[in-house]
């Protein structure tokens, strides 16, 4: 994981200048790797319910409706508890508290799996949404911490992208377990690999760089952006590269960092971001929850077929998460919201050709495909857009407040749709979700000026 380089003049961790060689370290893509298993594993916890359902359905005798309550109770737990986690997260930090989350949700994954009754099955639901609350805005404030404004595009969009792995990889090892073992064992095994991130969140994460002795000087002064006066020079002819048409359509403008609670509340930026998650969180949900419905329903197509299509749409969606991440730190010159509005217009777009698409599974799937990536594209820089307002020390609030409106999306988008579908058509439904509400609150908002630019 190291290797040999010349010094260049970056301070060390007490700032002075360094001198000779040293080694170079990259351990802040290891926290990286170990935040996105995390996040994989409470992603794939929500695919999993929807293969334990029909079991769960047929052993306690339960309607659609009620077996519909415990994803959606988990969802509002996750919502309601945002803001508390977030205030947690400031006050102690988020190296701690994950600890304390990740064995949480271990627990109550567990416990699902011995659950006597439908209510103890909402119980531990809830239980599930509170951690998994407090576990998503110590991963983000964790990349906030370990990455600079340079790498933070890339970061998030291999974060995200990780969240989208869940329900592609997951479900079919939940499959083997549930014929193997029944719809209990899928909760209680997957409770193992929780606690083992655990462990090794304990033993090798640090809440700062500063105090990890797995990074070098080097790598803390990129971490912290102390750049040399050539990498300054590069990274301002590649800001210089982007047209100005862009630049005044985005309304890039200095906005000076909020540094309070309150402040979080008052900015129409923050609002306006979390109001646009709001619809994107929710139309990605629907896909997750009435895709596969509308491929067997709507376009009849075999039941082997409809799985890999629906696949195929979030392998877009991952794609789309990277792609955007590293377009938005190398191309774009660290501005955001290009790909947040162009995922917004173009998902609008992709919607509308749904209604239309032919029965043909190849051009069904190549639309699936192209519909999961540019959504993709914008998805990460929702959540990365608050930390060029904040400082770092607020940025978990802000980060709660937008997590708020998007686990709201997350439930209420879903059930919306059932409610249009049972009134309407697939067509209508897609014609809600093509809307432009979203286009419409990132317009109100600005690009903020950050580091060089």
């Amino acid at each position: 994981m190291t290797v040999e380089a010349p010094q260049a003049p970056a301070a060390d961790h007490s700032g002075e200048p360094a001198s000779g060689t040293q080694k170079v370290t990259h351990f802040r893509w290891v926290i990286l790797a170990l935040v996105c298993f995390i996040y994989m594993l409470v992603a794939a916890d929500r695919a999993n319910l929807g293969v334990a359902l029909p079991a769960i359905r047929g052993e306690f005798r339960i309607s659609n409706a009620e077996a519909g309550l415990f994803a959606s109770l988990m969802f509002f737990c996750f919502a309601a508890a945002q803001i508390p986690s977030s205030m947690l997260v400031r006050r102690f930090g988020a190296r701690h508290l994950m600890l304390g989350a990740l064995a949480a949700a271990a627990s109550a994954s567990y416990l699902i799996g011995t659950s006597g009754s439908t209510f103890d099955i909402k119980v531990y639901r809830s239980l599930l949404g509170i951690a998994e609350a407090i576990i998503s805005v110590c991963c983000m404030t964790t990349i906030n911490h370990w990455f600079s404004v340079r790498d933070r595009g890339t970061a998030t969009g291999f974060y995200w992208g990780a969240s989208k792995l869940g329900p592609v990889l997951c479900p079919p090892i939940a499959v083997l377990i549930l014929q193997m073992h029944g719809w209990r064992a899928i909760f209680q095994i997957f409770a193992v690999p929780v606690l083992a991130a655990a462990l090794i969140w304990f033993f090798f994460v640090k809440g700062r760089p500063e105090d990890s002795r797995f990074v070098s000087p080097a790598e803390l002064a990129r971490i912290r952006d102390s750049r040399t006066a050539g990498e300054a020079r590069t990274v301002s002819e590649r800001l210089e590269r982007v047209p100005g048409w862009i630049d005044r359509l985005i309304r890039l403008r200095p906005i000076e960092q909020i540094d309070s609670v309150a402040g979080v509340f008052r900015s129409w930026n923050l609002i306006g971001n979390a109001c646009a998650t709001i619809f994107m969180v929710g139309i990605f949900n629907v896909f997750l929850a009435w895709i596969p419905s509308y491929l067997l329903n709507a376009r009849h197509f075999p039941l082997a077929t409809a799985g890999v299509l629906a696949s195929a749409l979030f392998g877009g969606a991952v794609a789309g998460n990277l792609a955007g991440g590293w377009l938005s730190d190398n191309v774009l010159g660290l501005r955001r919201k290009p790909l947040m509005m162009f995922g917004a217009l173009f998902t609008a777009a992709a919607l509308a050709l749904l209604i239309h698409a032919p029965a043909d599974p190849f051009l069904v799937g190549a639309l699936l495909v192209a519909t999961g990536f540019v959504v993709g594209l914008g998805y990460p820089h929702f959540s990365i857009y608050p930390m060029s307002l904040t400082t770092r020390e607020i940025y978990p609030v802000a980060y709660g407040a937008l997590n708020t409106g998007a686990a709201l999306g997350a439930a209420c988008f879903p059930f919306a749709a059932g409610a249009i579908l049972d009134a309407y058509s697939w067509n209508e439904l897609f014609l809600f979700l093509s809307s432009l509400v979203c286009l419409g609150f990132l317009a109100t908002i600005v690009e903020p000026v950050i580091g060089d630019r």
